[in-house]
């Protein structure tokens, strides 16, 4: 007790010899610098993002002030409020040096550091007047000639990483990425985050022997960092060329390797927990449905479009605080209409995807609906060519929660082939297939009461996830999520969900 109330009356220490140096350095009265403040803030405002609730401070910045800072170079051109800090301390003589520089590369040559740039940029003491200036923050991973680095480049690495993992609570190595990783600084960190939670959440369900929630998956995708998909042109709006989008399981690259993609790798406790979701609420009647990859979406409406070649039905369910967002699709649409707009308005049926689960041919066409809010969309579905997939490959999918069709799958096992528009319809046909539906819809209440109450759950294997990671899970104290699912916070994602 004794040593608690020691430590409860430790003050904090001050620097008597510095104060004394900075006052003797000092070159202007208080009453002189007061006079001086006059009128300066409203030239020098602080950025609009400041007056919004939120962390500030030393070591404690805001996202958009990391997402501004790290984007500059040494040829950014940049101004100082003149005289912005009090006189008689430390931070006054240094700034009273420093504030002279016109660039980026002066001001680190004249004493500052990215800290001090987020420091005085959160409070309106500087801003950028031109020069260069990154479209993107600094990315060493894709910089495959380092001689070319400049000294603000490497400040600005140094410092970010530094910052990144005592933020996320990682540590210095957990960031390391390798060159053509495809991920950059504050991906790694917000995946390594998400991986972590991740387990922490497979571990309380295995524990509480119970499924994962809607929430927990919603939390896990938040906390995701997804990647700019300039690929998936098909579901793109008009005017943009990339979404967020990515791929885990397998996938069939432009040069015809099949492969577990290197997030499934990576974070393999992220697709267990999606996987592990679907597992444990799969309704009776699509007990037999078989994925080998997901399609994980964010904050984009895709157009109308049809999938490439997936093998038999996709499962989808939407996630996140959203309005609108429903799913258009077209059931019968068999593809004689070779241009998607030969689709009518008045075929289309409506899927809700917020509160239901959905089986559908994605190969029919099928769009999104505009909606305002956060929306997260999983698509659970097997790529066309799954069979030729290697032997090793398959075995990791197995051990992540994928259910893998036989070589002999019948594709047509949940739902029936589309029956084509614009013409007579077949008469019906004797058998089974001719009785499914051509689509199935699953209240989400209904199907998380049933599995609550089944005792058949899906439960990772010993091992699994070492087996399948390429790096390991960081050990660091797992810390505390915000209650409600929000969206991405390394930049506004604003675009377009299949």
């Amino acid at each position: 007790m004794a040593a608690l109330d020691a430590q409860a009356k430790k003050v904090r220490t001050v620097d008597e010899a510095g104060l004394a140096a900075a006052k003797k350095a000092t070159t202007m009265t208080s009453s002189e610098w007061k006079e001086l403040q006059k009128g300066v803030a409203e030239k020098w405002p602080q950025p609009a993002y400041m007056a919004e609730p939120g962390r500030g401070g030393h070591n404690c910045y805001r996202d958009e002030t990391y997402e501004e800072i790290t984007r500059w170079t040494e040829k950014t051109k940049i101004a100082y409020r003149p005289h912005a800090k009090a006189p008689g301390t430390k931070s006054h003589v240094r700034y009273e040096g420093y504030s002279k520089a016109r660039t980026v590369g002066e001001a680190l040559k004249l004493g500052s550091w990215p800290a001090d740039w987020c420091w005085d940029w959160e409070r309106g003491f500087i801003k950028v007047v031109g020069g260069a200036r990154r479209e993107e923050p600094l990315d060493i991973s894709k910089v495959q000639d380092e001689s070319k680095l400049t000294e603000v480049d490497m400040a600005i690495h140094r410092w970010y990483k530094r910052e990144l993992a005592k933020k996320h609570g990682l540590s210095i190595d957990d960031l390391s990425v390798g060159k053509g990783g495809g991920e950059s600084l504050i991906m790694r960190a917000h995946r390594l985050v998400a991986q972590r939670n991740a387990k922490a959440r497979l571990d309380a369900a295995s524990r509480e022997k119970r499924p994962i929630s809607e929430e927990e998956v919603c939390q896990t995708m938040s906390e995701w960092s997804f990647a700019r998909n300039p690929n998936r042109v098909n579901v793109q709006p008009d005017g943009q060329d990339w979404v967020w989008s990515d791929t885990l399981g397998l996938l069939r690259d432009r040069l015809g390797d099949i492969h577990l993609t290197k997030p499934t790798k990576g974070y393999p406790e992220v697709t267990m927990v999606i996987n592990k979701y679907l597992q444990d609420r799969l309704p009776a009647e699509a007990q037999s449905f078989k994925w080998t990859s997901l399609n994980l979406n964010c904050n984009y409406a895709a157009k109308l479009h049809r999938d490439g070649n997936n093998f038999g039905p996709s499962m989808i369910k939407a996630f996140g605080d959203f309005s609108g967002g429903e799913l258009n699709y077209w059931p019968e649409d068999d593809r004689t209409a070779d241009k998607l707009e030969g689709l009518k308005e008045k075929d289309k049926v409506q899927l809700d995807l917020k509160g239901g689960l959905a089986l559908f041919n994605g190969n029919c066409g099928h769009s999104v609906n505009d909606f305002t809010g956060s929306r997260y969309s999983i698509v659970y579905f097997t790529i066309g060519a799954y069979n030729n997939a290697p032997q090793e490959a398959k075995d990791g999918l197995e051990d992540l929660g994928f259910k893998v069709p036989a070589a002999d799958e019948d594709p047509r096992a949940l739902l029936r082939a589309p029956r084509g528009y614009g013409r007579k319809q077949a008469g019906s046909q004797a058998g089974k297939k001719e009785e499914l539906p051509a689509m199935r819809w699953w209240k989400a209440s209904d199907v998380d009461a049933s599995a609550r109450k089944s005792k058949k759950m899906w439960t990772p294997a010993k091992g699994a996830a070492a087996s399948a990671a390429l790096s390991t899970t960081p050990g660091q104290q797992l810390r505390k999520r915000p209650a409600a699912c929000s969206a991405p916070d390394t930049e506004s994602k604003r675009a377009r969900t299949s």
